[in-house]
């Protein structure tokens, strides 16, 4: 079934560009999709839908539930949403500014997404990532950990804005606590929170910590995998299914359906983006299958 639901969206790939509107914005960003349109089957399916890629290598007979098709777009409804992602001179995606507490962040009024997680969990290299489609944006990647000292703000287009916050744990910056907590309790355009585990290690004590805020506040929050290219498939697997487990029984809030990525090989941040534009009402799919 699932390759089938692939190679449909294969053959609408001529279409893309008449479906996303006229204009150069929408024909470039299609052509870049369709690259991705190109690849064979297996190869398709790794880079854009990783659960169902591994998915395959679970044990036969065995029953674990990694909630595959709750948020399960097309793969057109991808492709417009990387229309969103692409900078163009009618579609501007920029820094705006930084901000140590919440009464200095910008006043925008886009809908508004964050992304948090331990220090060196691989976030910034995330964002620059899903940003891929802007080159001109700075988002500044360091390899050393607690790099992100502020709350920066990202304007993507007229569509939303993200928010890259500093991370917890080792360096964080000294006032972190009373930062982060302003901001999720009291931003009014904050749609989503996006927590990142790293898959390597799996859910630390600090995202413990991270988790029970965003419990206590009920904020709705997703958990985004990164660094997937780190590890075996085997070992990969095993995380994901443990926290898939701690999702379904240990939150109110998650989203269930996991969103493991990587930054070096682009395996997920499609269906990311396209999760991103759905949730702030950007792109509207039939994609999902909870509310």
């Amino acid at each position: 079934m699932a390759t089938r639901r692939l190679w449909r969206g294969l053959g609408r790939q001529f279409t893309i560009g008449a479906a996303l509107g006229r204009g150069k914005r929408a024909y470039s960003a299609s052509q870049a999709f369709a690259e991705v349109l190109r690849l064979p089957s297996k190869q398709l399916t790794k880079l854009v839908f990783p659960l169902q890629e591994l998915q395959r290598h679970l044990v036969p007979g065995s029953r674990p539930d990694l909630r595959l098709k709750i948020f399960d777009p097309t793969l057109e409804d991808i492709a417009r949403a990387e229309s969103i992602f692409t900078a163009s001179s009618r579609n501007h995606i920029d820094y705006v500014s930084s901000a140590v507490r919440l009464d200095h962040a910008p006043d925008l009024h886009f809908p508004e997404v964050c992304f948090i997680g331990r220090s060196n969990v691989g976030k910034s290299s995330l964002i620059k990532a899903l940003f891929s489609l802007a080159p001109e944006v700075d988002v500044r990647v360091s390899k050393k950990p607690g790099h992100t000292k502020k709350m920066n703000f990202f304007k993507v287009g007229k569509y939303f804005t993200l928010v890259d916050m500093p991370g917890y744990g080792y360096r964080a910056p000294e006032d972190f606590v009373d930062m982060v907590e302003d901001y999720l309790k009291e931003r009014k355009n904050l749609m989503r929170t996006f927590l990142l585990v790293d898959s390597v290690v799996g859910i630390q004590k600090t995202d413990n910590t991270a988790i029970e805020m965003c419990e206590e506040f009920a904020l709705p929050y997703v958990m985004v995998l990164t660094k997937i290219d780190k590890s075996s498939k085997g070992h990969l697997l095993k995380q994901v299914l443990q926290i898939q487990k701690f999702v379904d029984t240990e939150t109110q809030g998650c989203f269930p359906q996991l969103f493991p990525v990587s930054a070096v090989t682009f395996s997920g941040i499609h269906l990311l983006r396209c999760f991103i534009a759905d949730i702030t009402g950007n792109l509207k799919t039939n994609g999902f299958q909870f509310s």
